[in-house]
């Protein structure tokens, strides 16, 4: 309604995700010298979602020819990753021994290389790669937050109602609330701020006290050419994992198995309706793609489970085409889960706890999936609902779910929405130009 009644829109105040708005996909007008501050990047299968981010935005620059300058981290005990984008440069440093980036060093290179050739039109940071310190005189910087303080003090809930008696209280809360006041304080200090959900936009306008025309809500992207439907691919992987074709829901999961998303939630869930209920146990079977501790603890349900171990990005766009459904049962309330977007652009229904960033963008109705309270009760629920429904169901949501995938979560998309906030305060001090202003096609 508000684009509609808007023909021209100032972009950064445009107080929804960028995500809905068409840019051209004719070249950009201009090319930018772009840095980019990030902890740590990607290798292989052990990549975290901020890695993930980090690699897919700033790839799909580099592709569209801007040039980028990425200041991370490299270990010596592994090789680094090659691309054959010759306007792509690394600026590799030896993490801390917390292993973050030593700042006073990666500062200085950046200085060199701002003072080679143009300066840099933009600087960007994946969260505090770059501290607030060095930041706060940066007029064409962005900083985008894969997760606050703020949101974490529901995990911290969460957890605590989950803590069972034998387990000592923690003292997360207390800690949590004074690092929020922190970051309250800290956050204005970096010129514009990406919210990767519509929650966290929200949070950091009304919580975090930011000014509305530096907080802008870019949602996660992922690769629409790897993650689609293929069900030939499906059935093969099904086929090499030993899933027996008389099961007739197979359930999915992927990601690090660890306590804070929510596999003892899972685990116990999955215990007891294996236990309680026969024609559950002879009809489904659960894909569990990943590591970590509860990855042994799985295997002990039987052959109802099948542990897959840690995915290459190809096997895992084969893994979403395999299941019936994807379940991501976190208790981390921080960001925008990249598995979500890829099981649902791979045509899948999806399945998540009902925090505030996953409903409030990606499960936004029943037609694409389902939600659940971070309760047994509620999960066995939702999961006996799950199999009440069926493969016809689930596939009509499946369908539902890509189309919002394709509106919303592609790496084109995202890398599209970028660019033109990059455009827009690459010259925040003279904005002459038209690149902070949306013409409605």
């Amino acid at each position: 309604m508000e684009l509609k009644q808007n023909q021209i829109n100032d972009l950064l105040a445009f107080p929804s995700a960028w995500n809905q708005l068409a840019f051209s996909s004719k070249p950009p007008p201009k090319l930018l010298k772009i840095a980019l501050f990030v902890r740590k990047w990607p290798h292989r299968s052990e990549a975290g979602g901020l890695e993930r981010h980090a690699l897919t935005l700033h790839l799909a620059l580099a592709k569209k020819g801007h040039e980028l300058h990425i200041f991370t981290t490299s270990s010596s005990n592994s090789s680094f990753p090659r691309y054959p984008i010759s306007n792509l440069y690394f600026h590799l440093s030896k993490p801390t021994a917390a292993g973050y980036l030593d700042q006073a060093l990666v500062w200085k290179l950046f200085q060199n290389q701002n003072s080679t050739g143009r300066p840099f039109d933009v600087i960007h940071t994946e969260s505090v790669g770059l501290l607030h310190t060095l930041s706060r005189n940066q007029t064409n910087l962005a900083v985008t937050w894969h997760g606050i303080a703020y949101e974490t003090i529901h995990s911290d809930i969460i957890q605590e109602l989950l803590r069972s008696p034998e387990e000592p209280q923690g003292s997360a809360l207390t800690e949590r609330t004074m690092k929020v006041i922190q970051e309250v304080r800290f956050f204005p200090s970096y010129a514009h701020h990406v919210a990767t959900s519509d929650h966290v936009g929200d949070v950091l306008k009304r919580i975090y006290m930011l000014p509305d025309d530096r907080v802008h809500i870019i949602l996660n992207g992922v690769d629409e050419d790897i993650f689609k439907p293929d069900i030939a691919k499906g059935n093969d992987f099904k086929k090499k994992f030993g899933v027996p074709e008389s099961r007739t829901l197979v359930l999915g999961m992927a990601g690090r198995l660890v306590r804070d998303k929510g596999h003892p939630l899972m685990f116990e869930a999955l215990k007891q309706m294996l236990k309680e209920n026969e024609a559950f146990r002879q009809s489904i079977v659960v894909l569990v793609a990943g590591n970590g501790p509860w990855g042994a603890r799985y295997r002990d349900l039987g052959t109802n489970v099948l542990v897959l171990g840690p995915l290459e990005q190809a096997q895992l766009a084969e893994f979403y085409n395999a299941v019936d459904i994807f379940v991501n049962p976190t208790l981390r309330a921080q960001g925008l889960d990249h598995t979500l977007l890829e099981a649902m652009l791979s045509g899948k229904p999806v399945m998540a706890t009902r925090l505030a960033s996953i409903t409030g963008s990606v499960v936004v109705g029943t037609e694409v999936g389902y939600t659940f309270s971070p309760t047994i009760t509620s999960l066995k629920t939702t999961l006996y609902r799950v199999w009440k429904d069926g493969r016809g169901d689930l596939k009509q949501k499946g369908q539902a779910a890509r189309q919002r995938g394709l509106q919303l979560f592609t790496a084109t998309k995202m890398a599209a929405a970028y660019e033109r906030l990059f455009l827009c305060i690459s010259n925040y001090e003279n904005r002459g130009d038209n690149y902070c202003q949306y013409q409605i096609p």
